[in-house]
């Protein structure tokens, strides 16, 4: 593993923990040579899942880009790092159970308003607003009377 920092190959791993419901091994690493700490995440790479774009277009499902959207909708949001792990590999393991290996980003979108519905709020609106392309602010307002009832 290279040290992101200044690209040394020789790193320590300090602690490593199941990670991600058991899917996953967290490694802390130091860098021997500049001393900085970084973490890294050990998944099995299992069958891949393409997921169909709104516009028809298949791209491979991406875990990191689905934990940047929800990092996004929960920033500044009393949600930890933890929860949106659990969140992500919950989605994932749900679309590997499938029998189909591609699926629909709406699908993938519905995933994570539910989930985040039941963690905060704010987040599941954020996260809402972009997903369903807000325009104006009676949009948000409908959605927030929604949560309301």
């Amino acid at each position: 593993m290279r040290c992101p920092y200044c690209n040394n190959s020789r790193t320590n791993v300090l602690d490593s923990r199941v990670a991600g419901g058991k899917e996953a091994i967290r490694r802390r690493r130091e860098c021997r040579k500049c001393k900085k700490r970084f973490t890294t995440y050990e998944r099995v790479e299992l069958l891949d899942i393409k997921v169909i774009k709104k516009d028809g277009r298949t791209e491979p499902f991406q875990y990191e880009k689905l934990f940047k959207g929800i990092i996004a909708a929960c920033e500044k949001r009393p949600v930890s790092r933890e929860q949106i792990e659990n969140v992500v590999d919950d989605i994932e393991r749900d679309l590997r159970k499938k029998e189909k290996t591609e699926v629909k980003s709406t699908e993938i979108g519905e995933m994570v308003m539910a989930r985040l519905k039941k963690i905060d709020k704010v987040s599941y609106v954020r996260f809402a607003s972009v997903y369903h392309e807000f325009e104006d602010v009676s949009e948000f307002a409908k959605k927030v009377k929604e949560l309301k009832k």
